[in-house]
């Protein structure tokens, strides 16, 4: 009897030990300024409970692949390797293309978490997030669904409380990454500028966070979970009046393609000082680049395939081959220095504070954020604890105001301090002469 007195208490402790499980939400496109310009009444409601980032500073190409797996790494992808939608690999000769089979070894440079939290004896999943789909370090999550437009945010949602609940049996996953597309899909259809469609395409984002709120209260989850609600990258609108034409600046035969608009990689055939010599004199919204001169603050120059000529245009241009057609009235892309380009972050649950928001983040912070939640010791990253751990309900951190307050009543009072030790000197100076 005393020995299951025991054994229970142990257990008990060790429950009261592992973290929350933690639900990573992604709704693809959604720029930051978005909550600003539509009502979002679901979303608005849940990190009035939780906490708000205002803006994401995203990794630099902004596009999807890229972002996504940087959330999950909490590296730069000069480091995880996941460099643009659009890549090729000059030692093994393959080209990787969004939307089509590739390789699992193009995301072998890089261990995602919900790999690493298998080491901590964690159950995990991944509803259709960029690479959760394939064997990473032969490894995948313990489940994970292959991406299919098919298959409605409900659905999503159900198979990943599910997978959190578990069956009675086993015990359930302790860390999910779930995908939706919108507004991305929208936003490059219609544009952002488009206040109507963009409205609508939103209203349907807001209604699903009531959908994901409500499912996570029906099964028991609401208040028990880390919710974490991103995004990968904001959006601008382009116009057909803002085309730059490739062949216009370069000879077709000089080069091959291997990303375009907005960001273009390039493999040169002649001189490769002479073709970003050639660009940047051929049109002024546009800036090339030899790769070992891109910008240091864009980390991405250090990786292999990152192409020997990169071409960025600036906001809302957009580079064609050639002709006169614009394939998306709205794009991303562009240099994340640029608010267009930054995401959000929200989050909820027990381990948040309550009604809190900082304006800013970097994107790389979510992946140690997320590992302390865990308790799963992090691997190498470029993220940093230091301002993430503000949003934290355990932690006590103090407002940018109140520091830059408190510096400048230090410098006052250092001040009033050597000037009275100044007169005191002087005074007795006085008084020795006297």
């Amino acid at each position: 009897m005393l020995l299951k007195i025991l054994l229970g208490f142990l257990c008990g402790v060790t429950a009261q030990q592992s973290p929350p499980p933690l639900l990573l939400v992604s709704f693809d496109g959604f720029r930051a300024d978005y909550l600003k310009r539509f009502p979002m009444v679901n979303l608005k409601l849940l990190y009035s409970q939780g906490v708000l980032v205002d803006e994401l500073t995203n990794v630099f190409v902004t596009k999807t692949f890229p972002n996504h797996y940087t959330m999950v790494t909490g590296l730069y992808p000069e480091s995880h390797g996941i460099l643009a939608n659009n890549m090729y690999d000059p030692v093994s000769h393959q080209y990787f293309h969004i939307g089509e089979k590739n390789d699992p070894w193009w995301w072998n440079e890089a261990e995602p978490l919900w790999v690493t939290a298998l080491d901590s004896g964690y159950k995990t999943a991944g509803m259709m997030w960029p690479g959760s789909d394939l064997p990473i370090r032969n490894r995948t999550p313990t489940h994970f669904l292959h991406y299919d437009p098919g298959v409605t945010f409900k659905q999503r949602v159900g198979n990943v409380t599910n997978w959190i609940i578990g069956d009675g049996k086993e015990v359930g996953v302790k860390f999910a990454a779930l995908y939706w597309e919108e507004p991305d899909k929208s936003g490059h259809f219609y544009g952002p500028d488009n206040t109507t469609a963009m409205a609508k395409a939103l209203k349907e984002v807001d209604d699903n966070i009531g959908v994901l709120v409500s499912e996570l209260k029906r099964t028991g989850l609401w208040g028990r979970i880390n919710l974490l609600i991103a995004s990968d990258h904001g959006m601008t609108q382009c116009s057909t009046e803002r085309l730059i034409r490739l062949d216009d600046c370069l000879q077709p035969d000089s080069y091959t393609l291997v990303d375009l608009a907005p960001v273009t990689a390039i493999i040169p055939h002649t001189d490769p000082k002479a073709i970003v010599d050639l660009l940047n004199k051929c049109h002024t919204h546009i800036t090339a680049y030899l790769k070992e001169d891109i910008p240091v603050r864009l980390h991405y120059r250090n990786n292999i395939r990152i192409q020997p000529v990169i071409v960025i245009a600036d906001e809302g241009w957009t580079i064609v081959q050639r002709g006169n057609k614009l394939r998306k009235v709205g794009n991303h892309g562009y240099d994340n220095a640029l608010s267009s380009m930054h995401p959000f972050l929200a989050a909820t649950g027990p381990s948040f504070r309550q009604g809190y928001h900082i304006s800013s983040l970097q994107s790389v912070d979510i992946y140690p954020l997320m590992c302390h939640l865990l308790s799963v010791p992090p691997q190498p990253n470029n993220g940093t604890l230091t301002k993430a751990r503000c949003l934290l309900a355990a932690e006590t951190c103090l407002d940018t105001g109140l520091v830059i307050l408190l510096m400048v009543l230090q410098v006052v009072l250092l001040v009033l301090i050597m000037a009275a030790l100044l007169y005191i000197l002087q005074r007795n100076r006085r008084r020795s002469v006297l």
